[in-house]
This record gives C-alpha cells, sequence and structure tokens, in this order.
C-alpha cells in the first residue's frame, strides 16, 4: 500500500484516484469543487481540507489540474510540505515550457519528479485504461510506474522533463486533424448519396483507417460506443481538443515547426468551440455540414 495524494478529482482526476483507492492504496484527494469531492469520497477517497492537508505524509502526489499556471502554484504550495524522497507526477496536460518548469521546482527541493499527461479520456479513467505518455528520470520512472498502473493499461517512458507533455501534444494534433479529415469525408459522403455504412465498411478497413474513423466514429451507427450514438455528449469536449491544439501551437512557434494542417485544426474547433464547448469534439461534423451548406452555390 503506497501513501498517495491527488490533487483534483474532476472528471478524469476523480475517476483515477477512485481506481488508486480500489487498489488498495490510501489515497487522500482534495478538489476545490465540492461536488467532485463528494464523489471521489464515494469511490474511497479521504478528502482532505486543503491541498497542503492532502500531501502530508504523502509517497507520491499526483496532480490532475486544468493548466500549467495551477500545476506551478500547486505544486509550490506542497512542495515545502513533502518529506525527502517523495514522487511528484503531474498527469494534467500543459506545455512543455510548465512542465520543464516544475520538474525543476521539485528538483531544487530534493524530489523527483514526473510529467504523465493521458489520453483516453472519461472512459478511460474509469476504467483504468488510459495510457500514459511519461517524461522524467528512469529512476523517477520505475518509482511512479506502479502507481501508473493502476490506473491505465500502457505506459510509455517518452523521455526526459517535458517529454510526456511533447508526447501528448503531437499524439492529439493528430487526433485532431483526423477527426476533421474523418468529418469531412463522411459530409462528402452523403452529398454523394453513400450511406454511413458504406463508407465505414471500406474506410474502417482500407487505407482510410484510423482511430478517429473505428474507435469514434463522427456519425451515429458503425460504432455503437462513439459519442455520435450518445448525443454527442462528451468523451472528450472540444473545448479541451481546442486546449490541445493550441499548445500544438504554442509548441510549433517555439520549436520553428511547420504545422499547416494543426493550425487548421486549431481554427476549425476555435470555431466550433464558441457554440459547443462542452459537445464531444466529434460533434464538429454538424459545423462543417452547415459549412458546406453555407458555401453551396
Amino acid at each position: 500500500m503506497t501513501r498517495i495524494a491527488f490533487i483534483g478529482l474532476g472528471n478524469m482526476g476523480g475517476p483515477m484516484a477512485g481506481n488508486l483507492a480500489g487498489a488498495g492504496h490510501a489515497v487522500v484527494g482534495f478538489d476545490l469543487a465540492s461536488e467532485s469531492c463528494a464523489a471521489a469520497a464515494a469511490s474511497g477517497v479521504v478528502i482532505a481540507e486543503n491541498a497542503r492537508a492532502a500531501v502530508e505524509g504523502a509517497e507520491i502526489v499526483i496532480t490532475m489540474l486544468p493548466a500549467g499556471r495551477h500545476v506551478r502554484a500547486v505544486w509550490s504550495e506542497i512542495i515545502p510540505v513533502l518529506a525527502p524522497g517523495s514522487l511528484l507526477i503531474d498527469c494534467s496536460t500543459i506545455d512543455v515550457e510548465n512542465a520543464r518548469a516544475v520538474h525543476a521546482l521539485a528538483a531544487a527541493a530534493g524530489l523527483s519528479a514526473l510529467d504523465a499527461p493521458v489520453s483516453g479520456g472519461v472512459g478511460g479513467a474509469k476504467a483504468a485504461t488510459l495510457t500514459f505518455m511519461v517524461g522524467g528520470t528512469e529512476a523517477a520512472f520505475a518509482a511512479g510506474q506502479p502507481v501508473l498502473a493502476a490506473m491505465g493499461k500502457r505506459i510509455v517512458h517518452c523521455g526526459a522533463a517535458g517529454a510526456g507533455q511533447a508526447a501528448k501534444i503531437c499524439n492529439n494534433m493528430i487526433l485532431g486533424i483526423s477527426m476533421i479529415a474523418v468529418c469531412e469525408a463522411f459530409v462528402l459522403a452523403e452529398k454523394l448519396g453513400l450511406s454511413h455504412q458504406a463508407l465505414f465498411d471500406v474506410a474502417s478497413t482500407s487505407s482510410g483507417q484510423c482511430w478517429s474513423l473505428t474507435s469514434y466514429c463522427p456519425v451515429p451507427g458503425p460504432v455503437p460506443a462513439s459519442p455520435a450514438n450518445n448525443a454527442y455528449r462528451p468523451g472528450f469536449a472540444a473545448a479541451l481538443m481546442l486546449k490541445d491544439l493550441r499548445l500544438s501551437q504554442e509548441a510549433a512557434g517555439a520549436a520553428g515547426a511547420a504545422t499547416p494542417l494543426g493550425a487548421t485544426a486549431t481554427e476549425l474547433y476555435a470555431r466550433f468551440a464558441e457554440h459547443a464547448a462542452d459537445t464531444d469534439f466529434s460533434g464538429i461534423i454538424a459545423m462543417l455540414r452547415d459549412s458546406g451548406a453555407a458555401n453551396a452555390p
């Protein structure tokens, strides 16, 4: 049994903390939202009154927070409380610069750290089937891997500090671009009189195959578990896809990388999220249909 503190018990963090408790670890959590705390408590997480109280006596601290500034603020607050040898793991999706900055905060205090963003969405968090993309030293990775394994099915050590965030940003840029491509193909198929199922049966078994099609098909029918069959309830909300795409463009600018499709996907999701931020990101197919109608002669 490991003593774990978990800061950030929202849609992702709550189920992840619950899985740790279910695996037999002693988990103390904190979140600013009382509803999130209540849900986590129901899954076996002990709720602390604040972040500093949550981490007292913890061997491992996990954070799942909205942005880099939040991670830096929380780590700055809790690091003075932690015992020597403690490990901090940030599972948030943040920019590479802030990820490296919090690694440096931990190192300056003699602590180990990992950046370990996830892929798999709320469903993966609940089912403990997440993929973790991890950055940090070999020693820190070895220490954190057993705990990550209680929350996911694949844990990949991507390299040094910040490498996990770099992998997550690149992966989700692919996801955002590929979903738009799949949506455009279905919209075109509709115009050409081709059924959704026919296109799926062909593309899913030939060169058009991709995760956005076979696991997250953006039209109702072919993939029963996709959000398209649940009124596009997320899943992975459009606002979160936009956040990740914006991180990809910040990283591309800083690195001097050309990402024209990433830039276009970011623009399209910005338009979609203006009126559908809480809709699943695959719901962008509706905007693409409307755009086609508006541009028709």
